[in-house]
């Protein structure tokens, strides 16, 4: 009983961190509402938790401290579920948020505040949209997904 215990506690217990990570160039850094950034992966092990961010680049000219996304997440042989989310990117008072390279921001955002677990192994496929009231929404250069495995 104890072997079998330790073996599910420590399936998880990886020296190697798992991810997936998936970033959709925008094209010409102008994010039109008919364009969505869409990926897939695959989850094998059920029994670990994993953190969920999304990844935005963007540029120094980006006009907002924020922005609006639809994120839709569709478990095997299950319907797309769609999440409203919005993600502060910065503030006029501390700047950007993420790194920086020159005029280029990248943000990891987590999506849930706990790492979360996946009831079924398969395929995952996702969706993120922006819905910001500017059409196109500019100074986006990419968006995505990261999935990554928590440390426990």
């Amino acid at each position: 009983m104890l072997l079998a215990i330790s073996l599910v506690l420590g399936a998880c217990k990886h020296n190697e961190l798992n991810f997936f990570e998936k970033n959709n160039p925008i094209p010409n850094y102008k994010w039109d509402y008919n364009f969505t950034a869409k990926g897939s992966f695959d989850i094998i092990d059920t029994l670990c938790a994993y953190n969920i961010y999304i990844v935005l680049r963007h540029t120094d000219a980006y006009k907002y401290n924020n922005i609006w996304l639809n994120i839709g997440l569709q478990g095997p042989a299950d319907s797309m579920y769609f999440q409203k989310v919005e993600l502060t990117l910065g503030s006029d008072a501390g700047g950007w948020e993420g790194t920086g390279l020159n005029d280029i921001w990248e943000v990891r955002k987590l999506l849930v505040n706990r790492p979360r677990k996946f009831i079924k192994a398969g395929t995952y496929h996702y969706s993120i949209a922006q819905i910001m009231r500017d059409n196109p929404l500019e100074q986006v250069m990419s968006a995505g997904l990261r999935v990554q495995k928590a440390i426990q």
